[in-house]
């Protein structure tokens, strides 16, 4: 089957889907991932064909949360979304932020499957993840709160403007974000969420074909090798730490590199750093670029991070103690979930953070076995399942 992926967002939610193409590529399929043009190498490095999108989502995420910017990187992904129908493709997979395909799928007349990297399905067991409700609201109000999220137009005026535009141009009858949603869910949209069963316990609520399969690990760049300067600076002394915030962190990279330098020479810590400045900071940190975390996680005594759903998978796969510093969407959740585990010590919100809270944490998550010990225990566990192969098997039934 000619397959088309749509991973909208920045790294973190296009990387998984390189591993999970691939898995389909084993099976026989064509894949394709239809990614912002930043991310064209992350998957043509995979051996994946890369559909570019149009837009730059760090734009919108870093522009002040502005309507405006928000609107205007909107409706440029709306326009590559509805280019999509013109592609010939059998199947169309959707990421969270890739919705909008489901209009698509309709007017290419094509079946279509969620394949999510967060759990935003209603469930009494946590609040909305992608909201700004982070504390529980009841059961009744967790399942209330997330399914206004899908079905009411007062949640998302300008989504639903988009997809109102959105369906015009494919020649769609216009329609509402409830009968959507009544209709996604009278057919059971199957949905698949890669994420580990072990992290996120599939909701007993949740209706047959949403199912928490186990991660999607991102592909390593064919003939990657570590840069010299880092395998000698792992070498040359106790395993560091790591500090890293994310995509966002290019916007005010010399600021949190500062504070995570400080925070280490706080806590005592060698450190290699993901905060957008590369090079020698001094004898004992080190500023690096994009490092597979699959390669490097291992090789830490701790990872501080934003808590996006993809670099807490990895940090549970290596078995090394997190630091939860989120900053906003879904990295609250997963920090909730980190803590949970007894992986991390309590949480830092990013807008909290300094280089004192920070140095107290890692110093914890390093000091204490406790948290070591349990997170070896759940990363032989979490890398034992195969969370590729339900997509597959869904994929070849089809």
């Amino acid at each position: 089957m000619r397959v088309v992926i749509i991973g909208v967002g920045t790294y973190g939610d296009v990387a998984p889907y390189t591993g999970l193409g691939a898995r389909l590529r084993e099976a026989g399929h064509e894949v394709t991932i239809a990614a912002h043009e930043p991310y064209a190498k992350l998957v043509t490095e995979g051996g994946l064909e890369h559909l570019p999108l149009p837009g730059d989502p760090l734009t919108a995420l870093t522009g002040s949360l502005s309507i405006s910017a928000f609107k205007e990187y909107g409706e440029q992904l709306v326009e590559g979304l509805a280019g999509i129908a013109e592609r010939d493709a059998d199947l169309l997979l959707l990421g969270v932020a890739g919705a909008p395909g489901l209009h698509v799928a309709e007017a290419m007349g094509v079946p279509s499957m969620g394949v999510h990297l967060q759990p935003i399905e209603p469930t009494g067991d946590f609040p909305p993840v992608l909201s700004l409700f982070q504390r529980s609201l009841g059961r009744w109000g967790n399942r209330r709160a997330a399914r206004l999220a899908f079905e009411s137009p007062v949640a998302g005026p300008v989504l639903v403007g988009l997809s109102t535009k959105m369906r015009a141009g494919l020649g769609l009858p216009p329609t509402t974000p409830r009968t959507l949603y009544r209709r996604r869910e009278s057919m059971r949209w199957p949905v698949f969420h890669g994420v580990s069963p072990l992290v996120v316990p599939r909701p007993a609520d949740w209706r047959p074909g949403l199912e928490i399969t186990g991660y999607w690990w991102p592909l390593r760049p064919r003939g990657w090798q570590p840069d010299p300067v880092l395998r000698d600076f792992l070498a040359s002394g106790p395993a560091p730490a790591f500090v890293g915030f994310g995509s966002l962190a290019g916007a005010r990279a010399e600021e949190y590199t500062e504070l995570a330098v400080r925070a280490l020479r706080r806590a005592g810590l060698r450190g290699v750093l993901q905060t957008g400045l590369r090079g020698r900071m001094s004898d004992d940190v080190l500023g690096v670029g994009d490092v597979p975390h699959d390669w490097l996680f291992p090789r830490v005594t701790a990872v501080a991070h934003h808590c996006g759903g993809g670099t807490t998978g990895a940090g549970v796969r290596a078995g090394v103690p997190a630091v939860a510093v989120p900053v906003m969407n879904d990295q609250p959740f997963w920090a909730s979930r980190l803590m949970a585990l007894g992986v991390a010590p309590a949480a830092i919100p990013f807008r909290r953070l300094t280089p004192a809270r920070l140095a107290a944490a890692l110093s914890a998550a390093v000091t204490d076995p406790a948290y070591r010990q349990r997170a070896q225990a759940l990363s032989a566990r979490v890398s034992a399942e195969d969370g590729a192969a339900p997509v597959v098997e869904a994929v070849n039934r089809l």
